[in-house]
């Protein structure tokens, strides 16, 4: 197979919403590939879906745009991929690679009149506060900066019609969780770029998905993160028809993974979009 081109279209494989629309902003893992000073092939490869910025997705459905994590890479996948307008900001967890590029956020504020709403877990809005205080200070009062408006993650939420469901996970010791995304009348993406075990309670809410976006680091196992094996097992269990892998290391040629992938798991690249 050749190299596909960036920004590549996948449609949905059955009757789904007809306005839906997920973005793959970057399907790397916490150092991104080309990794620096590294002199393996897949960090020196021709073929452009081995090139990964840090994991992150963007979700339209209809009118609604939901960003998910602001990672180090923001600025520049947003650019790439045209994005100008983000309705609210979820987040799965606090590591750095999933944070630190919040400042970014300010060029989605600009054009509100009313703050950014930022979704999280009690936890992880912690630590954003921590890390961020200065935005969200009641001293925050000029313009041209990040205003948000926390809003916390403590069950099934709403941004327009968009249901999210988060999927609690365990991913080393951080307060982590995917998230499911239930535009109206389908269809119903899960999305877990950070996990190393999923709870029966998670595998529960992730029976009827028609698309899982789950972790897959590397071959070999991993403390804190799916192995290849590990993610195949999980999307085996729960059955669900279409599957990508995401978080890549590496360790991962894209076309050389792809080729032993059973039917319908495919490796998720940057610039991605599935549409429904």
């Amino acid at each position: 197979m050749p190299p596909a081109p960036l920004g590549a279209s996948l449609t949905g494989g059955k009757a789904m919403a007809a306005d839906f629309e997920l973005t793959f902003l970057g399907t790397g893992t916490s150092v991104g590939v080309p990794v620096i000073g590294c002199p393996c092939r897949v960090c020196h490869s021709l073929d452009p879906r081995d090139r990964r910025t840090r994991s992150s997705i963007h979700v339209r459905s209809g009118d609604i745009s939901v960003l998910v994590d602001s990672g180090p890479d923001l600025r520049a996948q947003a650019l790439r991929e045209g994005l100008t307008k983000v309705d609210a900001v979820i987040y799965t967890h606090a590591h750095v690679d999933h944070v630190v590029g919040f400042d970014e956020l300010r060029a989605f504020c600009w054009h509100r009149e009313s703050p950014l709403p930022l979704h999280a877990s009690p936890e992880t809005m912690d630590v954003l506060k921590t890390m961020f205080g200065w935005a969200f200070s009641t001293e925050n009062v000029f313009r041209g900066y990040i205003k948000p408006d926390p809003q916390l993650i403590e069950g099934a939420f709403s941004v327009g019609d968009l249901k999210i469901t988060p999927l609690p996970v365990q991913h080393a010791k951080a307060d982590t969780m995917g998230f499911l995304f239930e535009p109206p009348d389908g269809p119903r993406v899960a999305y877990i770029p950070d996990v190393k075990h999923v709870p029966e309670s998670t595998m529960t809410l992730l029976g009827g998905a028609d698309i899982l976006i789950i972790d897959a680091l590397r071959e070999q196992p991993h403390p804190t993160h799916l192995s290849t094996a590990e993610a195949l097992a999980v999307i085996a269990e729960c059955q669900v028809p279409r599957a990508w892998l995401t978080h890549l290391s590496h360790e991962n040629p894209h076309a050389e993974l792809e080729a032993i992938l059973p039917q319908g798991v495919q490796v998720a690249w940057d610039g991605l979009r599935i549409l429904a």
